[in-house]
Order: C-alpha cells, then sequence, then structure tokens
C-alpha cells in the first residue's frame, strides 16, 4: 500500500479541553510540592522532571541537502550547521540512585537557529525533549496529574524500596517485551530497561507542527562507536551514579553520530494529535532522516559544561520556532510547567537562566 501524502497543519487539528486551564493550574501545584521537598533535601533547587542528567555534550546538527519539499521545513528548510547541546537524563524529579530504572530521557538545545519565534520564547535557539520510548504514559492532562500526585506522595522517600520495586517491575517489563509486548506505565514506575543511554534512540513521543505539515522527530545512532552501545547494559548495583560515570568513560574516547527523523502525520486517525498513548506505526508514517549530529570525544562531565548547561540553561519544547509548535494537550501543558520549573530553579538557587549564542 502507498504511503499517503503528509496531512496539511491547521490550528483546527487541536482539540482544547474546557477545563484544561484548571489541570494545569493543578500541575503546577503538585510540581511545586516537588520542587519545595527536593530543595529542601538537596539546599539546592532542581528541575521538576528530569532531575537527574547523566552527561552534558557539545555536538554539531548539519541539516542535510536536497531534502524533498515535505521534509524542508522550519528549522531544516535549508542547509545549515549549528552547534548543539544534548542533555542525557532520567525523568524523575529527584535525584535517584540508577538502580531505579526508570525511562531516560535526551534534550537538543540548537543554537542561533533564524526564524520566527513561538510566543515568549527566548533568545535565538530550538529546544527538543526527548525519551527512549516512542510513546508517553498518559493520554492527556488530567491522567498525567493522577500519575503526577501519586509520584510527588514518594519524592525522595523509601529509596531502598523503590530499588527492590524497580528490580521486580524490570522482570515484568523483560516478561512481557518477550511476548512482543511493552508497557509504558510499567517503565515509568521503574521497570524501564537500563541500558547505555548513547546507544538509544530517543522519541519526542507527542507531536508538533512541521511547518507546512505535522510531525513526530526520533534521534537515533547511527556509527559504530553508538550502535556497539545498543542493548548494553550498565550494572548499577551500588553505584548511584553508574549511568554518568559510563558515559563519562565512552565518551573519552568515542565519537557519536546521531540521525535527527522526522515522522510526518498522514492520517489523523491513525496518528492523532491529542492522544500520545497511541504509537505511529512506521509502516504508515516512515521516520526520514532530515540533519546529523556528531558529538567529538569529550569530557561528558566536565565542572564547566555541567554549570553552563546543567545549572543555567533550560531546555523546553517551547522554545523555539513558530514553524514547530508543540501540539496536543500533553504540549500545551508544558509550557506553564516548564516555565515555572525553571523560575523555581533560577530564584531559589539565584542563578539567572538564559538561551545561549555560539
Amino acid at each position: 500500500m502507498p504511503i499517503k501524502p503528509p496531512v496539511p497543519y491547521t490550528p483546527e487539528v487541536e482539540s482544547v479541553e474546557e477545563d484544561e486551564q484548571k489541570t494545569i493550574a493543578e500541575l503546577n501545584e503538585t510540581f511545586d510540592i516537588i520542587l519545595d521537598k527536593t530543595a529542601e533535601d538537596y539546599g539546592h533547587a532542581v528541575r521538576s522532571v528530569h532531575a537527574k542528567a547523566h552527561g552534558i555534550l557539545e555536538a554539531t546538527m548539519t541539516v542535510k541537502d536536497d531534502l524533498p519539499p515535505e521534509l524542508a521545513q522550519g528549522l531544516f528548510a535549508r542547509p545549515g550547521t549549528y552547534k548543539t547541546y544534548m542533555r542525557i537524563s532520567t525523568n524523575a524529579g529527584d535525584i535517584l540512585p540508577d538502580a531505579i530504572s526508570l525511562p531516560r530521557g535526551l534534550a537538543l538545545k540548537v543554537v542561533d537557529i533564524p526564524g520566527g519565534r513561538l510566543p515568549d520564547a527566548e533568545g535565538s535557539t530550538q529546544d527538543f525533549v526527548m525519551v527512549n520510548s516512542p510513546v508517553f504514559q498518559a493520554k492527556n492532562t488530567k491522567k498525567f496529574l493522577g500519575s503526577l500526585k501519586m509520584l510527588a506522595k514518594t519524592t525522595d522517600r523509601m529509596e531502598g524500596t523503590k530499588e527492590v520495586l524497580s528490580d521486580a517491575l524490570q522482570g515484568i517489563n523483560t516478561a512481557l517485551e518477550t511476548v512482543g509486548l511493552s508497557s509504558p506505565t510499567v517503565q515509568s514506575l521503574g521497570g524501564a530497561p537500563d541500558g547505555d543511554p548513547l546507544g538509544q534512540t530517543y522519541y519526542t513521543v507527542t507531536p508538533f507542527r512541521y511547518g507546512d505539515y505535522i510531525a513526530k522527530f526520533s534521534l537515533r545512532p547511527v556509527n559504530r562507536d553508538l550502535t556497539a552501545l545498543t542493548g548494553k547494559q550498565i550494572d548499577t548495583k551500588d553505584q548511584p551514579d553508574a549511568i554518568r560515570d559510563a558515559v563519562q568513560a565512552e565518551m573519552q574516547h568515542l565519537a557519536g553520530e546521531w540521525e535527527f527523523c522526522v515522522q510526518l502525520c498522514r492520517d489523523l486517525e491513525k496518528q492523532p494529535i491529542e492522544d500520545p498513548t497511541t504509537q505511529w506505526d512506521e509502516n504508515d508514517a516512515p521516520f526520514m532522516a532530515v540533519a546529523t549530529l556528531r558529538a567529538e570525544p569529550q569530557d561528558s562531565w566536565s565542572d564547566a559544561n555541567v554549570q553552563k548547561v546543567d545549572e543555567a540553561m533550560r531546555f523546553s519544547i517551547w522554545t523555539g520556532l513558530a514553524a514547530h509548535e508543540p501540539l496536543g494537550n500533553i504540549n500545551r501543558a508544558c509550557k506553564a510547567t516548564y516555565a515555572h520549573s525553571a523560575k523555581f530553579r533560577a530564584s531559589f538557587n539565584r542563578c539567572p537562566i538564559h538561551e545561549p549564542t555560539s
């Protein structure tokens, strides 16, 4: 069956619920519980999600030449090379031992991007925030709020119990995967595979405007240095920062190369905008590479980059071009909640957060 043409973007592809702002306000209140608790415990404010970083990389994004018109959109409308920062993380709002195996994240900040900006988007950067799963664990903001309230009650408590639970959940997730199934819920509670983050593929899980069209994004390792790490397990037993140590050791000598890929929406029923728990089937909507990222050997946990990137920057899907406007209720909720978290960190730590230039 031939691949359908991409669906044109119009504002009507989104469906806003009447009480969405009320739910977003409750999300901020719940995030405050996490922010206040962790700041009190650490004496230092951390992010309300993806608090623990495992590596900070400097890379170069190169947009491909001669892209077809449907792919030559927004940031990728013309060839170019851009400095990029990469932050590898774990999705919890507290800083946990790596043995508690939660989904891993990878955020990109592409620097000095020309073009019209999203409302309130500072600087001239384009951010992408991804996780190592193609789907989100909650269908909408209300269901996410319920999960977040549960997580807020366990923030920074019972680390030993969390490790035991994580071991059990990893076994359940492995059993599910052997029969061709996986559970984002099980993974979000601590059953995610504990593989090397440099060898994994990352996804935005939610859709975005892609110039004239609609898309999800992914980042996949392509060179031998990285693909050799795909599926590699890191021993986290009695090593709370095992992933950070492994990434730092590996990046001292290897070069990383990834493809940045676009998955265009081609059928709004099969590829819905408002339900991020639905995986867009690649047979109907294939991922296509539009750029490459390359990171040369480096110290992935240098004091300078930890301060510059982990402390003094924020990564938000609402920092970027109007051509890549976030779509769907989960993305709409992220605008206020990410800004809220960043404002709290800046105030508590007395460290202004800013957008970089090259």
